[in-house]
């Protein structure tokens, strides 16, 4: 069931909103809990008993590794967390990746192939397993306790907001909500506001430039032109963005709604000036994760120079596998990883001489560039549309295409719009009204003030009637990370 979807958005989510308003936290923790089953459930009935499962063993994992008080069992206490957790994930996610691997090199030497039904893919299990894992970490750390109840843990992997793409939200930060939160008015219009905007970057932005990104990645290399390639990636940069944040804004929108306080996931990161800061404004609950509970267990930037490069590999390599079982995203971590270690030698401290439009051109370069591999079915594929992007086309005589048969005045409105949008245009526009309200004479600030307030209602309420619209028209409605 998708957020962007009707019936989610005037069925699930109503009835939600309404049951769940009932007195008692204890029992809207409980409901909450129920609907989610039903929401992974919709799309998934099968994988709900091993989500179940894998609640219900991390309880009593946790339970082991908060009564030990030995350091030595405590270890093997999470450590068997850690392996039943990582093996979970491996079997569904990479058996299919290793065994077609193998047998690639079981075929080179003429042995026999191993033979494995195909393993489907339970729906967001990159997210819910790191869900898992910080549970019985933050136990293990002593930095909350572990719940006293299955239903808890329960509802904190299972809660529906954040269920199938995130963020990855902390057990430290989540537990104290499920014993005690508010559902205020400030909140609850705010979290209304949040989807508002999430639903909006999704269905006019992301959606419209979706479409022509998927076709002219699907071109032959034959019929592909530089200037074609350029505006796929272009597409999909904005794409991959608005769709992620989008879905992020919402889940964060709808944690509002229910009283929750989630992690901040994006923060502008095409603004960036190093793929340093790149990483530290996207996909922020996923780096954070990585720099907590690996980057600094193996050192960090604590330890010999080779070391902390070597770390920054091994996370991103990780980083890279995590998104995705397939080379291309592996190699699109280990990219973005070289670029880590390049930004901490020399070449680092020359950049931040450079101008601030070279920075910025730079880290966004090498972003869109490292897209190409993270969209690409094959290494084939991305070097012919690096190639393409660098100027050098591989279409046949008289067989390219035209960006004129893609572009479309509401692709080229998205654009625009996604362009702007992936600055902080709107606070720029909310801190002016802010600077002109305190500029309006005192008697007239409370009018001025009822202006600005229905103004947000207005467009508030437009967004969502857009959106709506857009749904009920059938747009074209893929969710990039739902994949992973």
């Amino acid at each position: 069931m998708l957020f962007s979807s009707p019936i989610f958005l005037f069925l699930f989510l109503p009835i939600v909103l309404a049951v769940c308003s009932l007195p008692g936290l204890k029992l809207r923790n409980r409901l909450l809990l129920f609907f989610s089953v039903i929401f992974y459930a919709w799309g998934e009935v099968l994988f709900v008993f091993l989500m179940l499962g894998s609640a219900l063993a991390n309880f009593y994992l946790g339970r082991w590794v908060d009564r030990e008080t030995e350091p030595r069992r405590r270890k093997w206490a999470v450590g068997v967390a850690v392996a039943l957790n990582i093996g979970t994930l491996a079997f569904f996610k990479y058996s299919n990746f290793v065994v077609a691997n193998l047998n690639a090199v079981l075929g080179d030497f003429h042995l026999g192939l191993i033979h494995l039904d195909r393993v489907r893919l339970p729906i967001g299990i990159s997210f819910f397993t790191f869900h898992a894992l910080s549970y019985v970490l933050d136990v293990y750390r002593r930095k909350w306790p572990s719940a006293k109840n299955p239903a808890d843990v329960a509802l904190y992997i299972f809660f529906f907001p954040q269920l199938i793409a995130g963020p990855i939200l902390r057990w430290s930060s989540i537990a104290p909500q499920l014993l005690k939160r508010a559902v205020t008015k400030e909140k609850f219009a705010d979290g209304i506001r949040r989807f508002a905007g999430g639903l909006a970057k999704k269905m006019i932005i992301a959606n419209t430039v979706a479409l022509p990104a998927d076709k002219i990645f699907a071109l032959p290399a034959s019929q592909l032109t530089p200037s074609l390639t350029w505006l796929a990636v272009l597409c999909y940069t904005l794409q991959i963005y608005f769709d992620f944040s989008g879905y992020s804004d919402m889940a964060v929108g709808l944690g509002k709604m229910f009283g929750f306080q989630f992690i901040e996931n994006f923060e502008f990161p095409y603004i960036a000036q190093s793929i340093r800061e790149f990483w530290r404004r996207w996909h922020i609950s996923l780096s954070t994760w990585f720099r907590d509970y690996l980057y600094i267990p193996l050192g960090g930037n604590r330890c010999a120079r080779w070391r902390t490069h070597l770390n920054l590999v091994i996370v991103f390599f990780l980083c890279g596998l995590w998104h995705g079982a397939s080379w291309t995203f592996v190699v699109w971590g280990l990219y973005h990883g070289i670029f880590l270690v390049l930004e901490r030698t020399r070449f680092g401290k020359l950049l931040a001489w450079a101008p601030r439009a070279f920075r910025h051109g730079y880290a966004l370069l090498v972003v869109m560039a490292g897209w190409v591999l993270f969209r690409a079915d094959s290494f084939t594929q991305a070097i012919v549309f690096l190639r393409n992007m660098a100027g050098f086309s591989t279409a046949v005589a008289g067989a390219g295409q035209i960006v004129a048969r893609y572009w479309t005045n509401e692709l080229a409105c998205s654009i625009a719009f996604g362009i702007v949008f992936s600055m902080p245009a709107w606070y720029a526009i909310l801190a002016g009204a802010a600077r002109l309200q305190a500029k309006v004479p005192e008697r007239l600030q409370p009018a001025t003030l009822c202006a600005g307030q229905a103004a947000q209602l207005f467009l508030v309420t437009a967004l969502l009637l857009i959106s709506a619209s857009w749904m009920a028209g059938g747009t074209y409605n893929p969710f990039i990370y739902f994949r992973f």
